[in-house]
């Protein structure tokens, strides 16, 4: 496939990379240290550099129960039409009329499906090795952040209130999980190899983890969850990743779930000001910036900017930490103007000719549909944060 590849310092690239593994050391090889001395260590029970967790695949039990629980999962709206449930797709509903006018089930119209190895040749005409080995770097990333995101979510279900929150994160906890597998499945057909957990997202997601009450509400549906919104909305166009679209509206729900929770049970002021909780927040955020220079080669290689593209999340994430009412200790308009900063005086000293630009104006989503529902999350500066209540909201 033709892209127009974007101009990189391949020293700076290399060096870059010569930095985030001494890190990646660095912090792992703590890690595993306090972990033996049983003063904590590293959390998340998972295996980035096998793509598993620990314990492996083991995807005949994911067969039996996962797969088998997805196709018996029925709906309210079939089962108890006096409901007021709304739960079913258009097609179920296609089906329930079909019913009742007397055709079976089995005349349900039959989707055309193409096999694995119709898949894995589409890819290999269409992509050349550098450009799959690329596209494998990034998604991966998410990947991983698939595994952490499951893992977050199940400690989550005990940190709101009401049958209408935990349902809600009982869905994501059931959409993260089917996000990690099928993400797996399809990462794993490219047929190249798939990278461990970079030490930033290493450091990002730890924390998030470790992270306790409103925090870690942030860190994953924040911070984490905007990260993966964006590249699935940055890749969903590209060929044979179509799939990508379903990942991104399900993270449109994900990212949204902050605001829709806080309109019901609304911070107090003191858990949004909190000095201490805000510059926890500001830390789950920080990591997020080398990222974008770690994957700058990957990014290049299939005509992206990385520094665009970090433009674009960052003032995304920020807008919704702002809508949600989230402070990070230093005000979200001159953090952006920082990261801004960095982005250019890196690209000054790496790229000739480079003119200085605003990094906060790209977008880098495309696809309609996918523009539409960020816009709906993301472009509210009229929306304000929710207002604060005396009392504490949920557990911290």
């Amino acid at each position: 496939m033709k892209f127009n590849t974007i101009p990189y310092s391949p020293e700076h690239v290399a060096r870059n990379h010569r930095i985030e593994a001494r890190v990646n050391t660095a912090v792992r090889t703590f890690d595993a240290v306090m972990g033996r001395l049983g003063l904590g260590g590293r959390k998340g029970y998972y295996n980035d550099d096998a793509y598993e967790f620990e314990g492996g695949a083991r995807d005949e039990l994911r067969k039996k129960h996962y797969d088998k629980s997805l196709r018996l999962l029925w709906k309210a709206e079939e089962h108890a039409a006096w409901s007021t449930f709304d739960d079913a797709t258009r097609d179920e509903q296609l089906l329930l009329s079909m019913a009742e006018k007397g055709l079976t089930r089995g005349e349900k119209a039959q989707r055309k499906r193409i096999n694995s190895a119709e898949y894995k040749a589409f890819l290999n005409k269409t992509y050349t090795p550098k450009q799959k080995q690329a596209i494998v770097n990034i998604l991966s990333m998410i990947g991983h952040g698939e595994a952490y995101a499951w893992m977050v979510s199940c400690e989550l279900l005990n940190e709101v209130k009401s049958t209408g929150g935990r349902a809600a994160l009982t869905m994501q906890v059931l959409e993260e999980a089917k996000h990690f597998v099928v993400l797996r499945e399809l990462i794993q057909a490219f047929d190249m190899p798939i990278p461990r957990l970079n030490a930033w997202e290493y450091v990002l997601l730890e924390r998030t983890y470790k992270s306790k009450g409103l925090e870690k509400f942030f860190g994953m549906n924040v911070v984490v969850e905007g990260f993966a919104l964006s590249i699935f909305g940055m890749m969903s166009t590209l060929p044979g990743l179509e799939i990508l679209k379903l990942f991104h509206r399900d993270e449109s729900r994900h990212t949204g779930l902050p605001h829709n929770y806080f309109a019901e049970f609304p911070m107090t002021a003191w858990e949004r000001r909190n000095p201490l909780r805000a510059a926890r927040r500001l830390s789950l955020v920080l990591p997020a910036i080398p990222v974008f220079y770690h994957i700058e080669a990957d990014l290049a290689e299939l005509g992206i900017d990385t520094f665009e593209f970090g433009g674009a999340l960052a003032r995304k994430v920020l807008k919704l930490a702002d809508r949600v009412g989230f402070d990070v200790l230093v005000p979200t308009e001159p953090l952006a103007k920082l990261v801004n900063r960095a982005f250019n005086e890196y690209c000054k000293a790496t790229r000739p000719d480079f003119t200085e630009r605003n990094f906060m104006e790209a977008e880098t989503t495309h696809g309609k549909e996918e523009l539409a529902v960020e816009k709906e999350i993301f472009h509210l500066d009229d929306a304000p944060a929710p207002k604060s209540r005396k009392r504490a909201s949920a557990a911290a």
